[in-house]
C-alpha cells in the first residue's frame, strides 16, 4: 500500500518550549532550534525529530490516570543494557529536572518511569545489544 504521508515530528505541548528542548537535548544529544520562544525543534541524531510547542494553560498529564487529561503518549528512551547503567542515567535525568513516577518491579518489567519538568512521562528502558 502506497503511504499517505512521512513521518515529520513529534510535537509536545509545555510551558517553556526552549527549558523542555534543552532537557531532552541533554538526555538524547542534538541542539534546540527555532526563533520563537512558542516553537522549538529538536533533531535527535540518528533519530526522530521532536518538537516543543508553547500551550497555554498547559495541564501535564496524569500518570498514570486515563480519567483526567489522560497519559495520552510516552517516550522510550534505551537508557543502556545494565541496570548500572540504567542507575547512572536515572542520576542524570533527576539532575536535569525529571521526576521518578514508577520504579516499582523495574526489573520484571525492564523499565522505569519519569516525568520531564514540563510533565510528560518518559521511560529508560533496559536494552539487550
Amino acid at each position: 500500500m502506497p503511504r499517505v504521508a512521512r513521518f515529520r515530528s513529534v510535537v509536545l505541548d509545555c510551558p517553556d518550549p526552549r527549558a523542555l528542548a534543552r532537557f531532552y537535548a541533554e538526555i538524547v544529544g542534538g541542539e534546540p532550534e527555532g526563533e520563537d520562544a512558542d516553537w522549538v525543534v529538536l533533531q535527535v541524531p540518528g533519530g526522530p525529530r521532536l518538537a516543543f510547542q508553547e500551550a497555554e494553560g498547559y495541564v501535564p498529564p496524569e500518570w498514570p490516570r486515563a480519567d483526567r487529561n489522560g497519559q495520552q503518549f510516552h517516550i522510550d528512551l534505551d537508557g543502556g543494557a545494565t541496570w548500572e547503567e540504567i542507575d547512572l542515567a536515572e542520576k542524570r535525568v533527576l539532575a536535569l529536572g525529571a521526576r521518578v513516577l514508577d520504579t516499582e518491579d523495574y526489573e520484571e518489567k525492564g523499565f522505569r518511569v519519569y516525568a520531564d519538568p514540563a510533565g510528560h512521562p518518559f521511560c529508560l528502558c533496559r536494552i539487550d545489544h
